[in-house]
């Protein structure tokens, strides 16, 4: 093997070795040959090693942001330009981002975009540093599928002209080996359960549309030759403007949600039952009890599908439809879900070591060539993009 030399410049400083981190830390240490992690145990960056090229060095150094001596080390260990990956819990994104830009860093994180991290955009761009949101899987793979994919619509010519448009973004991770229950869980179940008991707004038949809860409005959705049910989940309007379809006077749906197999709706009947008059201590119980009776075995696979798709339509006839999928499987701690989620990651981390983004708060890229650019990095990783009438790795 050539010897791997260590990354000059900027120092990926990746926090949180969890599940969804696996793939992007060994991947950026195999590339760097130098590559720091951080987390508050480390034995599962210590079991990554023996993944990591023998000439590259992972290092690894205990991080408990909840303890002032442990935090002040980490501080010490920065230079101004470094980037600091936040693989926490999302309620510490924020923390993480203020620490950031007091320390002079750029910063990235999977998680959605919140009103206090955008709140930090002046002070970012004051100081030429990015805090680069929304890079996982969905958000992240998803947004750069449909900026192709509405690049692509305008370069045939069909937005802005009147046409009704339609626009879908599913998706979903589930287990490969079906089961009476369609879905496991590979962390607590409670994140799952919360998010279906919230409103989903989206644009439905031309008009805005707000759904309680996330089983009454279940639909079909076919890929393949494969039927899957899916249904809107959070507020799909802010992404219109985001996608660039703000101008679009016809614009018939427009929908952000979740991909689920076919009998899942069947399946949960029970649990919405539940989920319909719970309080947060019911919802811990339950969270509890089908994390015991669902979750995924050592070695098992699971399962990614992730569709974007847009359709101009005239007086009823189709004048242009594109689409954009990706269907992964994996396992272990090369979970399909941990791929998509954390290669992404590290295609935000290389771009800003690479001084590629723009200062300031924002989510994954909107410009096309870095968009494509990612996806490249992705489909080298195995993750590759199946596309019907639409360029996915080039113009």
């Amino acid at each position: 093997m050539p010897s791997l030399p260590s990354h000059a410049g900027p120092t990926i400083h990746w926090i949180g070795a969890g599940l969804a981190s696996g793939p992007g830390i060994v991947a950026l240490a195999n590339k760097w040959g130098q590559f720091t992690v951080w987390d508050m145990t480390l034995d599962r960056a210590i079991a990554l090693k023996e993944y990591v090229a023998e000439d590259a060095v992972l290092n690894i150094r205990q991080l408990n942001l909840n303890e002032n001596t442990s935090r002040a080390g980490f501080c010490a260990s920065l230079n101004p330009g470094d980037v600091i990956v936040s693989m926490l819990p999302a309620a510490f994104h924020v923390q993480m981002a203020k620490l950031a830009l007091s320390e002079k860093c750029h910063m990235v994180t999977s998680s959605y975009l919140t009103d206090e991290m955008k709140a930090l955009n002046d002070e970012a761009i004051a100081k030429g540093l990015s805090l680069v949101n929304e890079v996982g899987l969905d958000p992240g793979i998803d947004h750069l599928l449909t900026h192709i994919l509405v690049d692509a619509a305008n370069k045939a010519g069909v937005l802005g002209k009147g046409h009704a448009i339609d626009f879908i973004s599913y998706c979903g991770g589930f287990p490969v080996e079906q089961t009476p229950f369609t879905y496991k869980f590979s962390w607590t179940p409670l994140g799952v359960l919360t998010a279906l008991t919230n409103p989903a707004t989206m644009i439905k038949g031309g008009k805005e549309n707000t759904i309680i809860k996330a089983w009454q409005d279940v639909t079909e959705l076919t890929l393949e030759d494969e039927t899957f049910e899916v249904y809107a989940n959070r507020n799909s309007l802010p992404y219109i403007a985001e996608y660039g379809l703000s101008e679009e006077s016809n614009l018939q749906t427009f929908i952000r949600g979740t991909l689920r197999l076919s009998g899942w709706k069947h399946a949960w009947r029970d649990i919405f039952t539940i989920l319909e008059d719970s309080s947060p201590k019911d919802l811990k119980i339950l969270s509890d009890q089908l994390w015991q009776d669902h979750q995924y075995k050592d070695g098992e696979q699971d399962r990614v599908v992730l569709h974007v798709a847009l359709t101009a339509t005239s007086k009823e006839a189709e004048v242009w439809k594109g689409s954009l999928s990706l269907d992964a499987i994996g396992s272990g701690w090369q979970s399909a879900m941990a791929n998509c989620v954390s290669f992404t990651v590290a295609e935000a981390a290389i771009a800003l070591t690479e001084s590629r983004l723009s200062p300031g708060v924002q989510s994954a890229p909107h410009d096309i060539t870095e968009a494509r650019t990612w996806l490249k990095g992705l489909k080298q990783n195995g993750i590759e993009v199946r596309a019907d009438n639409v360029n996915v790795y080039s113009t």
